[in-house]
């Protein structure tokens, strides 16, 4: 986006300014899977600060309950766009398949640990289990990221994706691409409940904080699906806007508003959940996928996957302030501080 808001950036500085004194206090994570590392931004001076080797595909990322480790999901998988045909496609290298995981206080990765076949997303539990989507295997994978072992797979569709835990982690609704499903997984018994159809490829899953509703969002047919958790049915179905993409979304903490990455739109969209309309959407940048909201929700940063950069935007304003330039096709976006 070539017109800043100059007017918006000394509000923004000083708003920025008020980080602790030793340095930022919270950083920002983006996951790049074209260069299959992980980069480091200071939004204080919003620069890219560290940009680590982490493995091949880096898609998924979470911190840990502590917020001492940082996930990554890790894959072998040749990247297969929609549409290409899969027989041309080079084999899998399986060994690149993982979890990594990554010491945040030291800046470097420790480890590798099985995260089934093909992880692409993952929730982490507060007992540390970590549940991931495994798009080879059609199934979500319970992992013990500790002892680094698979515990189960439990059946969800074929190219399963986004992965989320009900707030009261009773229960982990998992999204499949090609069969336009949500399954729901009981974590305790570790066996699916119900299967719910929504949209056709559905990509990610975010709750309301009292775990009432979840939002779905629909990349082909442009909706977010609002599933009642308690009946576990489809409420209601909602437009963003023809031509739009609806890909990653993140949730104020106070659960009224929920921001929506739209891919080849090139926006992101403000949905109001009290009323299901879209009150605003803006242009941020080329394809837009991960998205995260600072800790005093004043900026977005939106990971941006064709451009290799991440759009830091005024929440306020609707204005992109700054873009960082990252790895090669960002891909998550993690915010980690206070």
């Amino acid at each position: 986006m070539k017109n800043f808001a100059v007017s918006a950036v000394p509000l923004l500085v000083a708003l920025l300014t008020s980080c602790a004194p030793g340095g930022p206090a919270y950083r920002v994570y983006i996951s790049n899977e074209g260069s299959g590392d992980l980069t480091v931004i200071d939004p204080e001076r919003m620069v890219a600060t560290a940009t680590v080797a982490i493995g091949k595909r880096a898609r998924g990322i979470h911190a840990s309950a502590d917020g001492t480790q940082i996930f990554l999901a890790l894959s072998g998988s040749p990247f297969a766009p929609p549409g290409v045909d899969e027989s041309t496609l080079p084999p899998p290298d399986k060994s690149a398949d993982g979890i990594g995981v990554f010491d945040v206080a030291q800046n470097k990765l420790l480890r590798k640990v099985p995260g089934g076949s093909d992880p692409e997303q993952f929730a982490v539990g507060k007992d540390g289990l970590l549940y991931v989507s495994n798009e080879d295997a059609a199934g979500l994978s319970f992992v013990d990221p500790v002892k680094g072992t698979v515990l189960s797979t439990v059946p969800t569709g074929a190219e399963p994706e986004g992965v989320t835990l009900t707030p009261d982690a009773k229960f982990v609704y998992v999204t499949s691409e090609d069969k336009g499903t949500v399954t729901v997984v009981d974590t305790a018994t570790r066996q699916a409940v119900k299967t719910i159809a929504v949209g056709r490829r559905p990509r990610g899953i975010v709750f309301l904080p009292d775990g009432s509703r979840a939002y779905v969002t629909n990349e082909n047919d442009a909706t977010v699906s609002v599933i009642d958790t308690g009946k576990l049915e489809v409420a209601q179905t909602i437009n963003v806007g023809a031509g739009l993409k609806p890909m990653g979304m993140a949730m104020t903490r106070d659960g009224a508003k929920l921001y929506i990455t739209t891919g080849r739109g090139k926006k992101v969209v403000v949905l109001e959940t009290a009323t299901g309309n879209i009150a605003a959407s803006f242009e941020v940048g080329d394809r837009p996928w991960g998205i995260a909201l600072s800790p005093d929700e004043k900026l977005l940063f939106t990971a941006n996957g064709p451009s290799n950069d991440v759009s830091v935007v005024d929440a306020v304003t609707h204005t992109v302030v700054k873009k960082v330039k990252v790895g090669e096709k960002p891909w998550g976006v993690l915010v980690l501080g206070k």
